[in-house]
């Protein structure tokens, strides 16, 4: 069946014709090859074309020749692409040419040998490359994983005699870097370093992959002084995305070039735009709720299936993947029973070979359906797929093209959609297709400065080779002073020839890369006794508070008791209706006033926050309907979160002029709040979850009616910054998307948040819009260049 056939009477099916709001298409692209570089040897071309691979595509040849060169370089370029054969490239015809020599002269010492070192973000995409290069049969590759499952026995071997090794972020910071002794040989010989889905790195993950990174080259270049080539090139994959090569700059320390004209074929893709229909449903305040994207994905899906068209269904959360294919199933039972076995979910979290049974499910056509997690939004070889379906904005427009770039893979024509949930920023992206397709990806936001990230790094730093002076530009201007600060607080000791790390425990130990601190809590069944997770501490107060909804690995649990002082969570086995949502109180003190921009009468700031935050309550809403089933209260301790924060000033007179009396102020300024921090991701590569606002009419540090929106992580992360840098374009989707949605009063898809703390109110929509206007009618572009910025 052609996937364009079935469009309108698959996704256009409903009581609600409005629901489709719009389709557009990607037109096809032809193919724009290369002949093979003369520097490749010819052994690589032959194992290239037993593969049948002919001809590298044009970006191919071009991101390998400059890798080949010497210089850093960063191909980004769209899925299935064939990203993966520019890095194989130099790396593995360094290899080859390496071991031939050997070969040739087994008899002589070789100290110019080469290796490889591959980092990926997941297990499962190293994997995948194993197999990859294992595909070749070159007799000179020693290609293995070395990661936390490689077994002891095995990891001197591969050590000593992999000359491709795969390894992820977290391996290299706590099984290579402190060991670097034992490396030693492998550094001497380390040619290439290659960073897949490096887009991926963003954020606090971002941050500490980046100071890794600078670390990485640090022991580098110790054990490759002397030697005749500079250290290792490092080559990145990357998703389109904007100025790769400054991102991917800022990610490694140094200079890099980009490639990013997409030379491979790919088939049209029709994308539909779809709303959820408006339910009976009333929420706070009495307003309506539309049908959730879980409940509209999953009978998508169950259409889509039932038509043997396969089709991935991308969600953010573990539980909305395993909730849309529970509920596909059921409902494909009514269909055909053979029908809901050809249908499962995909996340992190299940067993290895758990996930590779789906893969090759997949793979084979065996599965027609596979509801997932952003684990299959990377670098997995899947072809043959026919359409995809986003329930709810996936966070960047990189990840949304990388998700639906995932049908049409072997070249044909697919389907798309993109399913709104119930907010503010789904319901503006919905009808405004052309801030998706019409404007450039984002940027990959990280700060490698933050003090809360780059602090442990220069431990960890330490303890593998004393810190030189000579040494601190790698880690940016603040190093030096920050050193002073772990040198106060015990952490180090300042000598003549540097810093030293002088404890007995691990400095790596202070680093957890994929969290913001805290330390990990430990998710305990209090039936049997057994550990089935464990959660960071900062999110156990929204997500593992007593009465919360924990899932693991399909099953439910409900957490009976949150025991902070023994970092435990207990939790038993139900089988509840409902999830729960944590809702919280904040207050913010403006520590240090970074940046200002001037707009008229109003000021728009950057700096340094302190927010007070405390959940005070929770409630249980029915996972089909989103109905709130109830709210309960909580008594928790309030947490101190030292950050970064944008905040706009506004003063009474401005308001007043523009018809608003007093009274509305309060509302106005929470509305345009709450609706500011669901627009965010829109400027942003941040999830609304890793942010909060405040607003105020009468602030203590301002004198005047203030919002506040600040990074939800210590030291920040980038996305308040990248916030005051695109003001006016947030601010102006913001006041568009409230008065564009069709609600009387304000609803969960244009001013009410899902964590408001104060049970949204009060909020007053028309009165925000208006808020918005005086904030944005003297509104520059930002903070860029030209304009009058105070630091």
């Amino acid at each position: 069946m052609n996937p364009h056939d079935s469009l309108i009477p698959l996704l256009g099916r409903g009581p609600d014709p409005e629901q489709l709001r719009h389709v557009r298409t990607i037109p096809a692209r032809e193919a724009e090859h290369e002949p093979w570089p003369a520097w490749v040897h010819p052994d690589l071309v032959a194992a290239y074309g037993s593969l049948g691979i002919q001809e590298p595509y044009r970006h191919q040849v071009e991101a390998a020749g400059i890798a080949h060169g010497g210089e850093h370089v960063v191909v980004a370029t769209g899925t299935a692409s064939g990203k993966s054969l520019a890095y194989q490239l130099p790396a593995l015809d360094a290899i080859h040419r390496s071991e031939l020599r050997v070969l040739a002269d087994p008899g002589k010492i070789h100290d110019d040998g080469a290796v490889t070192l591959y980092l990926s973000p997941t297990k499962a995409l190293a994997a995948d490359q194993l197999n990859a290069i294992r595909a070749l049969k070159l007799p000179t590759v020693r290609a293995e994983t070395y990661d936390g499952d490689t077994d002891p026995a095995s990891r001197r071997w591969i050590r000593d005699h992999a000359n491709f090794i795969l390894a992820n972020p977290d391996m290299l910071h706590f099984g290579i870097l402190p060991n670097h002794a034992w490396w030693a040989g492998f550094f001497r010989r380390l040619r290439y370093v290659i960073i897949d889905e490096a887009h991926s790195y963003r954020g606090v993950f971002g941050s500490h992959v980046a100071n890794l990174m600078r670390r990485l080259r640090r022991i580098c270049a110790y054990y490759g002084a002397g030697a005749a080539h500079p250290g290792p090139v490092f080559i990145a994959a990357s998703a389109t995305a904007s100025e790769p090569d400054v991102s991917f700059a800022r990610l490694i320390g140094a200079p890099v070039k980009a490639v990013s004209r997409d030379g491979s074929p790919h088939g049209s893709t029709t994308v539909a735009f779809w709303e959820p229909a408006l339910t009976e449903v009333r929420g706070e305040n009495g307003a309506r709720e539309r049908r959730t994207a879980v409940a509209e994905t999953a009978d998508l899906l169950a259409n889509l299936v039932s038509a043997r068209i396969r089709t991935i269904a991308f969600i953010k959360s573990r539980r909305g993947a395993e909730t849309i294919s529970s509920i596909t199933k059921r409902l494909l039972d009514e269909v055909d029973p053979s029908l809901p076995q050809r249908v499962a979910a995909y996340r992190s979290g299940y067993l290895p070979e758990e996930r590779r049974a789906v893969e090759r499910a997949l793979r084979s056509g065996e599965l027609l359906g596979v509801s997932s997690t952003s684990a299959l939004e990377l670098g997995i070889d899947i072809s043959g797929l026919d359409a995809v379906l986003v329930a709810g904005w996936p966070g960047t427009r990189a990840s949304l093209f990388q998700q639906i770039g995932r049908a049409g893979r072997a070249g044909q024509d697919a389907i798309a959609a993109f399913v709104a949930s119930d907010d503010p920023l789904d319901t503006f992206l919905v009808n405004h297709p052309e801030a998706i397709f019409d404007v450039s990806v984002e940027a990959t936001v990280f700060d490698p400065s933050n003090p809360y990230v780059l602090g442990p790094h220069l431990c960890a730093a330490a303890a593998e080779l004393p810190l030189g002076p000579a040494e601190l530009g790698l880690f940016g201007a603040t190093a030096e002073s920050l050193l002073d600060r772990l040198v106060a607080q015990g952490y180090l000791r300042r000598r003549p020839a540097g810093w030293f790390w002088t404890h007995s425990q691990s400095a790596a130990a202070m680093v957890n890369l994929r969290a913001d601190g805290g330390g990990p809590v430990s998710i305990v069944d209090a039936e049997t006794g057994s550990l089935l997770g464990t959660m960071d501490s900062p999110q156990t107060h929204y997500q593992a508070h007593t009465g919360a909804v924990y899932i693991h690995q399909g099953d439910s649990y409900v957490v009976e008791d949150l025991n902070e002082d023994d970092h435990c969570v207990m939790v038993r086995r139900a089988n509840p209706d409902y999830y729960t949502t944590a809702r919280d109180v904040t207050q913010i003190e403006v520590l240090e006033t970074q940046r200002t921009v001037e707009w008229g009468d109003i000021s728009v700031h950057f700096g340094d926050v302190k927010v007070t935050t405390q959940v005070v309550s929770f409630q249980r809403k029915a996972l089909i309907s989103n109905e709130i089933l109830g709210e309960a209260p909580l008594e928790l301790g309030a947490r101190e979160l030292f950050t970064k924060a944008v905040w706009f000033v506004v003063d009474n007179r401005s308001l007043t002029g523009a018809g608003l009396i007093e009274a509305q102020f309060p509302g106005a300024l929470h509305a345009a709040e709450h609706a500011a921090i669901g627009l965010l991701p829109l400027v942003a590569s941040s999830d609304r979850w890793d942010i909060g606002g405040v607003s105020t009419a009468l602030h203590a540090d301002t004198g005047v009616p203030t919002i506040f929106v600040y990074d939800g992580h210590p030291g920040g992360a980038g996305f308040a910054e990248r916030g005051f840098d695109k003001a006016k374009v947030w601010l102006t989707a913001t006041r568009d998307a409230i008065r564009a949605c069709e609600c009387d009063s304000g609803c969960p898809s244009c001013v009410q948040s899902p964590k408001c703390g104060n049970k949204n109110n009060p909020l007053d929509k028309g009165a925000a819009v208006t808020l918005l206007d005086v904030l944005l009618k003297d509104a520059t572009e930002g903070a860029s260049p030209g304009l009058q910025v105070r630091h």
